[in-house]
């Protein structure tokens, strides 16, 4: 789809297609709202802007969209709408041991539960073992600074599943 095309949709679908990206609906939201877009330079700094601008709860949202790395059932259940996109993103967990995914999967739920929100990381081109090492060491994190980096993860994944539908 061309940015042209994007900005002919109706809102109804462009919500569609940018809930395929990131289920924040306040940042679908203010994307649509931005409508039209120059060119897709504008458009990638638009939403970008329009990331950063969100709250907690928004960001808490979009987090709330995600399988966790590891959980390969849960991967498949919550993406079938959006398995094109997703597709590779995290390839490097098919080819872990059963040793890496079963810590992936302990460690993810104890960062869920000192964090309250599941791990997010732009797993594209990295191995389960890579990911695994990244949880262990943002478990050392405080609630504040995680929260920071969870959410440049989730830009680092939109922008990603935008580029493949513009």
């Amino acid at each position: 789809m061309t940015i042209d095309q994007f900005n002919d949709l109706s809102s109804e679908s462009a919500q569609d297609q940018l809930n395929s990206c990131c289920t924040s609906v306040n940042w679908q939201k203010e994307v649509i709202k931005a409508r039209p877009y120059k060119d897709r330079e504008e458009f990638f700094l638009s939403q970008e802007k329009i990331w950063l601008s969100l709250s907690k709860e928004d960001f808490l949202e979009a987090f709330d969209g995600h399988p966790k790395i590891g959980d390969v059932s849960s991967l498949k259940k919550k993406y079938a709408h959006t398995k094109a996109l997703a597709s590779g993103e995290q390839s490097g967990v098919n080819t872990a041991s059963e040793e890496v995914i079963n810590e992936l999967s302990k460690l993810n739920l104890e960062y869920d539960k000192k964090f309250g929100f599941i791990f997010i990381v732009c797993a594209t081109g990295k191995s389960a073992l890579e990911m695994l090492n990244l949880l262990k060491e943002r478990m050392n994190n405080s609630q504040e600074d995680e929260l920071i980096i969870a959410a440049g993860e989730q830009a680092k994944i939109t922008k990603i599943r935008l580029e493949k539908i513009l």
